[in-house]
């Protein structure tokens, strides 16, 4: 069955939307998300695993995605699971991973696309140059993300 759920963390509103077993998507939204009246399992999980990365700095996600796209999405979003806690990529990076570097700026539109913010970290695509661009989040949520992660910006206390 499927659910919208919301959570509440330090950068605003998550929505977060699935079913049972998947995570299909986690956005970041301006107002508070209406929830369906169903809850399972996993929301409680997920919603556990974001207290701890927003408040312990913990990354100990192990909730099923199922994030929809196309084909080239769908390997954008992978390869974006494998850039390491704390680390950050460049967009020219992550087309040549991809195995083209003229794939850039559909790589980039992909990363854009990504449906499973923080879980899928495309917020750890910066510019060549390490500036902060693009993020559906907003610029503000990028940049808290990415210091949270490399312990920039301490977990609060109480």
């Amino acid at each position: 069955m499927n659910f919208i759920s919301k959570y509440l963390s330090e950068i605003g509103w998550i929505e977060i939307k699935g079913n049972d077993a998947e995570i299909h998507a986690i956005l970041f939204t301006s107002e508070e998300p209406t929830i369906s009246a169903h809850q399972p399992k996993i929301v409680e999980n997920l919603t556990q695993q974001l207290n701890d990365y927003f408040l312990n700095g913990n990354w100990n996600f192990d909730v099923q995605l199922s994030p929809q796209g196309t084909d080239f999405q769908l390997k954008v979003w992978k390869e974006l699971q494998e850039i390491p806690f704390g680390k950050t990529i460049s967009y020219l990076d992550l087309a040549k991973k991809l195995g083209d570097e003229k794939t850039i700026r559909a790589a980039a539109s992909a990363n854009g696309k990504n449906p499973i913010s923080i879980l899928i970290p495309c917020h750890r695509v910066v510019g060549k140059d390490g500036s902060l661009t693009g993020y559906a989040g907003g610029l503000h949520r990028k940049k808290y993300l990415l210091e949270l992660e490399k312990g920039i910006r301490s977990p609060r206390l109480f």
